[in-house]
């Protein structure tokens, strides 16, 4: 299995612009941005918000369990299919799950671990 490592950092939103804009700086000078996969939050209480301890489960469930549809999912984790539905739509958005298939979606995750790092 491929071994990805997703950071999840805290930063301000002037701090996400000026990323962007040094990478726009670096394209347009002919060079290429180094890929990251980050996911950024703007403080820790939307960090908080964002990954409850209830999508942390559905990582794990999809990790350990590989449900094969997003209904098998929502049985694996004993929720309504429904707010399952909605924080896999979620997890997908932010890029820590992937789905599959045409007609039943099934979420993958293809990493091992989430580091958080926080900016002083």
């Amino acid at each position: 299995m491929k071994i990805k490592e997703i950071s999840v950092g805290i930063q301000s939103a002037r701090g996400a612009l000026d990323d962007f804009i040094a990478a726009g700086d670096t394209v347009a000078r002919g060079e290429v941005v180094a890929e990251e996969t980050s996911i950024y939050f703007t403080s820790m209480e939307a960090f908080r918000k964002a990954l409850t301890p209830k999508r942390l489960e559905l990582i794990h469930i999809i990790k350990t369990e590989k449900p094969v549809s997003i209904n098998h999912l929502a049985k694996l984790a004993h929720r309504n299919i429904k707010n399952v539905a909605e924080d896999v739509k979620f997890l997908v958005q932010v890029g820590l799950v992937e789905t599959t298939g045409n007609r039943a979606l099934a979420p993958r995750v293809d990493y091992d671990e989430i580091q958080l790092k926080i900016a002083v």
